[in-house]
């Protein structure tokens, strides 16, 4: 049995603590507010972020950062406090042990990826990245999911032989880029298929948009370091699908409610959780434009969301493009 430490106690780091307990590790679940963690405590269940999910036994919900000093720690913050959060990890951190970022998005202004933010603030820390299409309410439930660790073959095999378990399979991939671009910006595609659908467009509409954004992610993946093949798989096309069409995805159901003409503003505040596609957004939309990529999808997000778009004109404008070869 091995110590596993969890950074960040919302619906995503509870779920990877229960896997971690299912693995059979003695867990800690580490967040801000102690009256929350108290209550976790208490009642075994996280009732703010993944109600009705029983927490194991091995889990121990806490404040104190000390736990961190873990041969495995996973980072579980949204990505814009991934630089703050690391920045109060790293006095605690145990030297030369694994860090898995678990955090999909972009950092605004620097345009990094996250794996590249860890490597700067912390490089003494083995860095690896997880993702693939993984709902944390479906996780914390022991459903049969897929997932890919993406870092050097030594780190990647040592996260995947503690965190696997017959309910969590884990491959492993050395593309870090790839990865971790994937699963960021699968969420803006996902923003713009909940628009079509709050719009009342179907099936049709939404598989153009999930094709055409796979194809764009790829372009600016591929012209970033990232293996094509990559994208095909789970922490792409994988992560995509299940995204786009997902009850539980958060950017899903914030582009719907853009699509029925609700104000960015309110629709955050009714999501009540970090909705990650509007910051990425942005951060991809600067990207292809500093390295002269095609991005017509994310181009008309970005006017939606920063520019007051009418969401309706920009399915116009993408349908009437110059004609392409695909």
């Amino acid at each position: 049995m091995a110590r596993v430490a969890v950074y960040g106690a919302g619906s995503w780091g509870t779920a990877l603590a229960i896997i971690a307990a299912g693995a059979g590790h003695e867990t800690a679940l580490i967040g801000r507010d102690p009256r929350e963690m108290a209550r976790m405590k208490e009642r075994r269940e996280n009732v703010k972020y993944l109600p009705g999910v029983c927490l194991p036994t091995a889990i121990e919900p806490t404040v104190d950062l000390s736990y961190l000093q873990a041969p495995l720690v996973i980072l579980s913050v949204p990505s814009h406090q991934i630089r703050e959060a690391v920045k109060k990890a790293g006095p605690y951190l145990q030297r030369g042990g694994t860090l898995v970022n678990t955090a999909k998005g972009l950092e605004e202004h620097t345009h990094q990826r996250l794996s590249q933010i860890l490597a700067s603030e912390l490089p003494e820390q083995r860095i690896a990245v997880l993702s693939g299409p993984s709902h944390a309410e479906e996780v914390g439930r022991n459903m049969p999911t897929a997932v890919v660790v993406a870092a050097d073959s030594d780190i990647a095999g040592q996260v995947q032989e503690m965190l696997m378990t017959p309910v969590f399979r884990i491959y492993t991939n050395r593309d870090m880029v790839g990865v971790e671009l994937g699963g960021a910006l699968k969420n803006v595609v996902a923003l713009c298929t909940g628009m079509a659908e709050g719009l009342g467009f179907g099936d049709n509409t939404k598989a153009a948009l999930m094709t055409r954004g796979l194809a764009e992610i790829a372009r600016l993946g591929v012209d970033m370091g990232g293996d094509p093949l990559t994208f095909a798989g789970l922490a792409g096309v994988g992560d995509l699908i299940v995204t786009c069409t997902s009850k539980h995805s958060r950017n899903s159901r914030a582009g719907i409610a853009l699509g029925q003409g609700k104000p960015l503003s309110q629709v955050l505040d009714e999501v009540g959780m970090v909705v990650e596609g509007v910051r990425t957004t942005r951060a991809a939309f600067e990207l292809a434009r500093l390295r002269h990529i095609s991005m017509p999808i994310v181009e008309e997000a970005y006017k939606i969301l920063y520019e007051q778009a009418d969401p309706r004109a920009a399915v116009t404008q993408l349908m009437q493009r110059d004609k392409k070869r695909e």
